[in-house]
């Protein structure tokens, strides 16, 4: 693994942890929950690594180590505003970008996985970009900060595939996350590949992973198949 910033277009600069892969399968672009880091996906990226992988994981804007923007005006995410929130969708751009221009990715065989705002995020790229065609959603959301996915999952093209993950025991004031994911689920349109899976217990985004050690293949085998 190695650490490499990137700077978006609205002149951001993004940490990322690239982790290579000699001759791709494919690529994964990592995106974080809220208020965890890149590192928080270093085991399943390790996984995908030894799998023939290549991954890449960010530190969404006013995460981390991706604290400034051009100006070197501080950002942190505590401050944000839900708009400040929802131009974290360029930060994914950039990270498939450089798999693109610099990893020589095709960008039918990069992946993303998400967890909480960051599965919305990876939703909602695929949704806008259909030359992308998978995304795994740890907890995505029906409403976070404004990134909405009801009309993401209807908008999801022949061809793509959806893997959405919860667990029972994650309920919130804003809701129950595992009914939510049944909801997005069922609005999937026919033609695009679904899978859901919903645990019994496990708690938020990528916090599933930690209890659910399984999911891991589950994760692979999705991606790969």
């Amino acid at each position: 693994m190695r650490k490499i910033f990137l700077i978006t277009k609205d002149e951001v600069k993004i940490a990322a942890n690239l982790y290579p892969a000699e001759s791709p399968k494919g690529w994964i672009v990592f995106s974080h929950m809220m208020p965890a880091v890149k590192e928080s996906w270093n085991d399943l990226a390790e996984i995908f690594c030894g799998a023939g992988y290549e991954s890449i994981a960010i530190d969404l804007r006013g995460h981390g180590e991706s604290v400034f923007n051009g100006s070197m005006r501080e950002l942190n995410y505590r401050n944000f505003s839900d708009k400040e929130h929802q131009k974290s969708i360029l930060d994914l751009e950039t990270a498939a970008d450089f798999l693109i221009k610099e990893r020589k990715a095709a960008a039918d065989k990069i992946s993303f996985v998400g967890a909480s705002i960051g599965a919305n995020l990876s939703l909602q790229y695929i949704s806008e970009h259909p030359e992308f065609k998978t995304a795994v959603l740890l907890s995505p959301g029906l409403d976070y900060r404004g990134v909405k996915t009801e009309p993401l999952a209807k908008n999801l093209k022949a061809g793509q595939k959806v893997f959405f993950i919860s667990a029972k025991d994650d309920i919130r004031s804003g809701g129950n996350n595992a009914e939510e994911n049944q909801k997005l689920y069922s609005l999937v349109p026919a033609g695009a590949e679904k899978k859901i899976k919903i645990c019994e217990t496990g708690g938020h985004g990528a916090d599933i992973l930690k209890t659910h050690l399984e999911l891991a293949s589950s994760i692979k085998d999705f991606i790969s198949g």
